[in-house]
């Protein structure tokens, strides 16, 4: 008799540390899973800005006026993003800046630039 009760505590002491490794391993993953969901986030942020100066810099480089570029590149840019349009010679540059999403300690500036040949400069061949 004296074993069993001997294999009947280790079975006890064993849901003890059962118990104790749960309660460190849940936070851990809990953390972990709250990581992967905010990375997964950011990189669709990232994916939207430079959807967002793609198709800002071709509306550009149609001769769309300013706030129409504007407005093509904020429709397709995350929300609270900033755009801007700049045009050096025959080129036109549209950078969107965007914050991620999520609380301010993980935030990281998002930013984005696409340019354009300006379709005004290109010449028909002869």
């Amino acid at each position: 008799m004296g074993s069993s009760e001997a294999g009947d505590r280790d079975v006890a002491g064993d849901r003890g540390f059962v118990t104790a490794e749960a309660a460190v391993v849940l936070p851990v993953l809990v953390a972990f899973t709250m990581a992967l969901v905010w990375a997964l986030l950011a990189a669709a942020a990232l994916i939207q800005c430079v959807d967002a100066a793609r198709a800002g810099a071709r509306a550009a480089a149609r001769q769309e006026p300013p706030g129409t570029v504007t407005e093509i590149a904020r429709q397709a840019a995350p929300s609270g993003a900033r755009v801007t349009v700049r045009r050096e010679g025959d080129l036109v540059h549209v950078r969107v800046e965007a914050d991620t999403p999520g609380p301010d300690a993980l935030a990281l500036d998002l930013t984005q630039e696409a340019a354009a040949l300006a379709e005004e400069t290109v010449r028909a061949p002869r």
